[in-house]
């Protein structure tokens, strides 16, 4: 779809891009002294690690093909672009990035900081860098230092493959998108009404016959077990971590459909294609119910090397209270059973969240207090809290009422209403400690491609990613809006097509 305007070609880059320019803003930028710059004669240097040495093959695999330069990745000499494994104030994912005339070090504790610390380097390097062909450079790194650590751990964006199925070429490349914004989780909402998307080996139907359609009819699809842990071996080699979805006791046509007996009446709907909500529901008081939920946890777990699992638990409509609360205290110790923690859907804390659960909110600024204040008590029990309202961040809804794509039922989200609120205080009575990051959830209604997922996450994605990164102190929209008009070169090259929002500057990003 045509999104961004493409004017003529931008005129080399003289002078490096600002330490303080990255999105997300770094804790702290402290410039000073010369520039480096990558030459034919550059090396990035590793330490001995396989971890660092894998970093560094992914951040010469984007260099090489813009500069042209051979950048060889060893373990030997002094100089150039190192990337160092050491102890320090680092945590889990910060890093520090130093530099000047004679190279670039990234230094941190732990390979997922080394790996953030490169998307660091990507954004000072000019957007050309991006490119898959020979570009003229200069390639400059500002001098001076940044410090950076994550304000939060969980850094999520959903991607709704059963409304319509995205395949594994078009995730990775959402992966690709994520990671540069240093997002760390992918939840992946694998099943719904309208398909299931993983094969399930002891109930096969659910694949080969709950996901061959999809919304408005087409011919849905599903992942075999090869393709799902390939989707999680390629986000763990970007540092992210999936967190896979059964969404239930509602959200289950396709399952329904699949397999009679899982219905309270003995008898499977058709499978279903539109797009309404609530109406469907596991058979509670049925035994083979937890017989399913039990299979299907224990074959994903298996493939699931992350902690979590999502058991979804929203809009249950068709569902009494009382059967969601007993379905729930009987499926939650089914995930803790094969080793994962349960992440729910707001309406778990409608029944009793299991011990470590996190509770992922995505009601609206006017949801009810009552509606809140339920949250806010599992929050001060223990429960913790991903913010995800659906007025803020949800990424498929329309900018405007004019956007082709989206849906508009918790309003238009245009680029500053997605970032200009704080996750730490957001929910009255959630203690800070409570709150475990944001996440960015898209639902895929309309959505049928890469170019739509595209147009729907950019420009807000690296908001929200920003939100989950940066200290609340750096929030400030009149100086993110120039920071982010400053990416749009780089979508550029990197193909992106984005929504050119009249909120952002985007002339005042070097264009």
């Amino acid at each position: 779809m045509a999104a961004s305007v493409t004017g003529a070609a931008p005129t080399p880059q003289a002078s490096p891009t600002p330490l303080d320019r990255v999105v997300p803003a770094p804790a702290s930028a402290d410039p000073g002294g010369s520039p480096y710059r990558i030459t034919r004669g550059t090396h990035i240097r590793v330490d001995g690690s396989r971890e660092a040495r894998g970093v560094g093959e992914y951040l010469a695999r984007i260099l090489r093909p813009s500069t042209g330069y051979r950048l060889p990745v060893t373990a030997q000499g002094a100089g150039g672009i190192r990337l160092r494994l050491a102890e320090g104030p680092f945590g889990a994912e910060g890093y520090r990035l130093d530099s000047g005339r004679h190279g670039v070090t990234i230094t941190a504790a732990r390979p997922a900081g080394l790996f953030h610390g490169v998307q660091t380097l990507r954004q000072l390097l000019p957007a050309a860098v991006e490119k898959d062909s020979v570009q003229p450079g200069p390639w400059l790194v500002a001098g001076g230092t940044i410090t950076d650590t994550p304000r939060y751990g969980w850094r999520g964006a959903m991607l709704d493959v059963s409304r319509h199925f995205f395949t594994v070429d078009q995730v990775k490349r959402y992966i690709d998108q994520l990671a540069l914004y240093k997002i760390n989780k992918l939840h992946l909402h694998l099943s719904d009404d309208q398909g299931w998307r993983i094969a399930v080996d002891s109930w096969p139907r659910l694949a080969t016959y709950g996901g061959s359609t999809q919304v408005g009819g087409g011919p849905g699809g599903y992942y075999t077990k090869a393709d799902y842990k390939e989707i999680v071996r390629y986000a763990a080699s970007r540092y992210l971590e999936v967190v896979p979805e059964i969404d239930m006791p509602g959200h289950t046509n396709a399952a329904l459909a699949s397999y009679a007996d899982l219905n309270c009446d003995g008898v499977a709907p058709p499978l279903y294609t539109g797009t309404e909500v609530g109406f469907s529901s596991l058979c509670v008081g049925k035994e083979i119910t937890y017989d399913f939920v039990d299979d299907v946890i224990r074959e994903l777990a298996a493939l699931t090397p992350g902690r979590y699992l999502h058991i979804g638990g929203d809009e249950a409509h068709s569902t009494s209270h009382e059967d969601y609360v007993t379905f729930m205290d009987r499926v939650q110790p089914i995930v803790a059973k094969y080793g994962k923690t349960v992440v729910g859907w707001h309406q778990l804390t409608g029944a009793t969240p299991a011990k470590g659960a996190l509770a992922q909110y995505w009601g609206l600024d006017g949801t009810s207090a009552e509606e809140k204040e339920r949250v806010a008590e599992a929050a001060r029990g223990g429960t913790g809290v991903i913010l995800s309202p659906a007025d803020r961040v949800y990424l498929d809804m329309k900018y405007t009422k004019e956007t082709p794509l989206g849906l508009s039922w918790a309003g238009y989200v245009e680029v500053k209403r997605s970032y200009d609120w704080d996750p730490g205080a957001y929910l009255p009575g959630v203690p800070g400690g409570a709150v475990r990051g944001v996440e960015a959830p898209m639902w895929s209604e309309t959505l049928e491609n890469s170019g739509h997922i595209e147009y729907m996450a950019f420009p807000r994605l690296p908001g929200v990613a920003e939100l989950g990164w940066s200290s609340a102190a750096s929030h400030d929209w009149e100086r993110y809006k120039v920071r982010l008009a400053a990416q749009a070169e780089r979508w550029d090259a990197l193909g992106i097509g984005y929504y050119r929002s009249p909120q952002v500057p985007w002339g005042a990003g070097g264009r």
